[in-house]
């Protein structure tokens, strides 16, 4: 069974951790200031200027930092600064038996997707969602919203969108897991990949070209990621690059690999590396409902 963190409490301390690329200091300083106006208090990883080539310091420097974050008691709540690459470079050095005993809310997307997983693997729930690197965006304000509503109140809303004709109608109802769609098909074979048999799984991605999110597809298809699936909730798949002239459209490529299952499709929710950026709760119960015009989940508390 799944368990999640506590709710955070006035004045607890909140880490920040680039376990991957390196970040500009200016955004961490905009995300910290965001943190306290919660009423939280922020506080900056060991390795927060570090950097290596294009990393947050080497790995075994991100990964101290990672893990020393994890370890700290007194930190509740941590923030993965950015994505970009390098956390599957440190994912299985991981040791999370000390935050078994005193389990945290890690929240983060994109690179950060392989260690979502490995927290659900180890059954606790965690995060989808943004990272101090997306704090300032435009349209950030509303995620923004519902992921201080949830962390400090517990609250979700209903998730509501538009969507398009090519949706695939239904009503579902399961565990929702997955996240970045390149992470999530490099994850296959490894210790880090989760079943989706009964789950409802969502996915987005950027600066894919649209042969490579077909070839991605064929490999979920043959790998039997699809078999037993509840649900598929497709977010933002965003800087496309179709210089090839693919011929078919993302929402083609994913009806194409899908349609001999049964399960609901839909396209256009507000997940992903454009804003808004909702927060998921990885390991919660949704509910999916589907027509061909709009869609909606929400948690089953």
């Amino acid at each position: 069974m799944i368990k999640f963190p506590p709710l955070l409490k006035p004045s607890d301390k909140v880490g920040i951790v680039p376990p991957a690329s390196k970040i500009s200091t200016s955004y961490l300083i905009h995300a910290t200031n965001i943190i306290n106006s919660w009423g939280l208090d922020a506080v900056l990883s060991v390795n927060y200027n570090s950097k290596h080539f294009e990393f947050a310091g080497t790995d075994d420097e991100r990964l101290e930092a990672l893990q020393e974050m994890i370890d700290d008691p007194e930190i509740k709540c941590i923030f993965c600064a950015r994505g970009g690459y390098g956390t599957a470079r440190i994912i299985d050095q991981l040791d999370l038996s000390q935050f078994k005993k005193n389990l945290k809310w890690i929240i983060g997307f994109s690179d950060i997707t392989i260690l979502l997983n490995k927290l659900f693997l180890n059954q606790v729930g965690s995060i989808h969602g943004p990272m101090p690197l997306n704090f300032q965006e435009d349209g950030a304000k509303e995620s923004m919203k519902i992921l201080r509503q949830f962390l400090l109140e517990g609250s979700y809303p209903v998730i509501k969108f538009d969507s398009v004709s090519a949706n695939k109608p239904g009503i579902a109802q399961g565990q929702i897991v997955g996240g970045n769609l390149s992470m999530l098909i490099n994850s296959i074979g490894t210790p880090t990949h989760v079943n989706t048999k009964d789950k409802i799984l969502f996915i987005e991605d950027i600066g894919e070209r649209l042969y490579r999110i077909d070839r991605m597809f064929v490999h979920l298809k043959r790998a039997g990621i699809f078999e037993g699936l509840k649900g598929l909730i497709v977010g933002h798949f965003s800087k496309i690059d179709d210089k090839t002239n693919f011929g078919y459209s993302i929402n083609e490529i994913i009806r194409t690999h899908t349609d001999m299952y049964d399960f609901p499709i839909c396209f256009g929710a507000p997940i992903g590396h454009i804003m808004p950026n909702h927060p998921v709760i990885i390991g919660k119960t949704v509910s999916l409902n589907v027509d061909h015009h709009h869609a909606s989940f929400s948690l089953k508390y």
